[in-house]
């Protein structure tokens, strides 16, 4: 059987104790003399190199665990995106392949050039709100239009 490699770690933050020597910073080699610095991998880091190696997010902003793989240092989204298990595309059925950036919504992905509306075909800008109804993906207005139809839209005073 294949061992698996424990693939996510904690992030310790720590306050620095004044009396004590200045650890080393992995990321950078240089000494923290910082107030706070993470611990994580059995190793010490600046707040501000302890970094996602695809988005560059602070992983002690973003939370208590960080991912690797591949001799990389990931926030869970990227580890994710990356490596997560392939899916395949709610809309089209087709399969998703592990790299790709995908949509989610709830439990269904998405192929990016998928997720439109599935009645007009609109796309999605960031900020736009959308509506998962039997498992379709609708704009606003296709779906207050259903609703309309079917007889159970709230009333607008």
């Amino acid at each position: 059987g294949s061992r698996i490699d424990q693939e996510f770690f904690g992030i310790q933050m720590l306050s620095v104790q004044p009396d004590t020597k200045p650890k080393g910073c992995a990321g950078c080699n240089r000494k923290i003399k910082d107030r706070y610095l993470l611990k994580a991998l059995d190793k010490f880091w600046h707040e501000d190199c302890l970094k996602c190696a695809c988005c560059e997010c602070r992983l002690g902003e973003v939370g208590s665990t960080l991912y690797t793989k591949a001799n990389l240092i990931l926030c869970r989204r990227d580890y994710l995106r990356l490596f997560g298990a392939t899916g395949s595309c709610a809309a089209c059925s087709k399969l998703i392949p592990a790299f790709e950036m995908v949509m989610r919504a709830k439990d269904n992905v998405y192929h990016l050039d998928c997720f439109a509306c599935q009645l007009c075909s609109q796309r999605f800008c960031v900020g736009d709100k959308f509506f998962l109804k039997n498992n379709l993906i609708l704009c606003q207005t296709d779906y207050e239009d259903g609703m309309m139809k079917e007889g159970y839209a709230p009333h607008v005073r």
